[in-house]
């Protein structure tokens, strides 16, 4: 199996492999050169979960506004350790450290193999490599971790049960949010049963010669009803707002959340799935850590009836967790393609 770390240690690089080169390098160059425009919404998660109902009132209207306005939220004072955090970064920069042969094993070949590590997109369909190992595992409803490195199983688990309990919390606000009952979403879609699915997800960039040509994830929206993100203090993560990309400079122990596609689905439209991506740099190595929550993988995801008024009608068909994945997966990473395809014409 080949990587983009392999490749970065394996030669000094003083230029970009072609198959590497990325569409518009004007855009690129531009990202690279962006500064924070916006003010990214943030959501206190201890005034969600406060049992003073004024504060929780006020924080799910907050919610529901960076739903509706951004697709995007940060997360504070959410009770995830630090400590917790810091190691799932170590742990995740270790397995990337391992030798080839040891990763070799996990080098999968169908989507829902319980663990995957490889690089680039669907790099059997790829035009242009992207500039990107990963590793995803599927860690619900059956928990998977590789055997190396040694404590990586048991951080692993802590953290994911930890992210799986915040998405549950915010999906109840969000429920609330759209004039829903609080355990509508969590209900409707089974997310906090014992088949629902959580998919890890860590990303290596490791720094490259001629960042203004490549692209470390381009432009996509996420499938599932929220990712939960963290990052290990190096910027890349881009996001769409009002036409145009916002470089996104997380608060110290903070949690970057967005809206996914079949939130799309379910709110028929109404809080859309976000546009993001991932950008690189030449001086350090970025990784990312994200979690996406979604419901069992073989629930219809389709309109909330409630949520689809008369006038307007049902604005995506539905389609199963487990088909809309598949789909997603066997073309090449293309903003929100995919979400596209179920879409009626109005």
């Amino acid at each position: 199996m080949f990587s983009v770390k392999e490749l970065v240690e394996s030669v000094p690089l003083t230029s970009l492999p072609s198959n590497y080169i990325f569409g518009n390098t004007e855009s690129n160059r531009h990202c690279l050169l962006m500064e924070p425009e916006e003010t990214v919404p943030i959501i206190d998660f201890s005034l969600l979960t406060s049992h003073d109902p004024h504060q929780r009132s006020k924080t799910i209207t907050q919610l529901g506004n960076a739903c509706l306005n951004w697709g995007f939220f940060m997360v504070i004072n959410h009770g995830v350790a630090e400590t917790l955090r810091d190691e799932m970064v170590r742990e995740t920069e270790s397995f990337f450290d391992l030798r080839g042969e040891e990763k070799k094993q996990y080098a999968g070949k169908k989507l829902f193999d319980p663990i995957r590590c490889g690089t680039s997109f669907n790099a059997n369909v790829d035009k242009t490599l992207l500039w990107r190992d990963y590793l995803k595992i599927h860690v619900h409803p059956h928990f998977n971790a590789p055997a190396k490195p040694s404590g990586f199983s048991k951080v692993l688990q802590e953290y994911c049960e930890k992210t799986g309990e915040m998405a549950n919390e915010l999906l109840r606000g969000i429920s609330e949010s759209l004039g829903l009952e609080e355990r509508y979403i969590n209900e409707k879609l089974g997310v906090e049963s014992s088949e629902s699915h959580q998919l890890f997800v860590a990303n290596m960039y490791p720094p490259c010669p001629q960042p203004e040509l490549a692209m470390g994830l381009p432009p996509h929206s996420d499938h599932g009803l929220l990712t939960i993100l963290m990052q290990n203090g190096i910027q890349g993560l881009q996001v769409m707002h009002k036409g145009k990309w916002v470089l996104i400079n997380p608060l110290p122990n903070s949690f970057l959340v967005n809206t996914g596609d079949h939130m799309e689905i379910l709110t028929n439209g109404k809080y859309k799935s976000v546009l993001h991506r991932a950008v690189v740099n030449n001086k350090a190595t970025r990784i990312s850590i994200g979690t996406a929550h979604g419901p069992p993988l073989d629930t219809l995801v389709s309109p909330a009836k409630e949520l689809v008024a008369d006038d307007a009608g049902q604005a995506y068909l539905g389609i199963t967790y487990r088909n809309y994945l598949e789909l997603q997966q066997s073309k090449s990473l293309s903003g929100k393609s995919c979400l596209d395809r179920l879409r009626f014409s109005m």
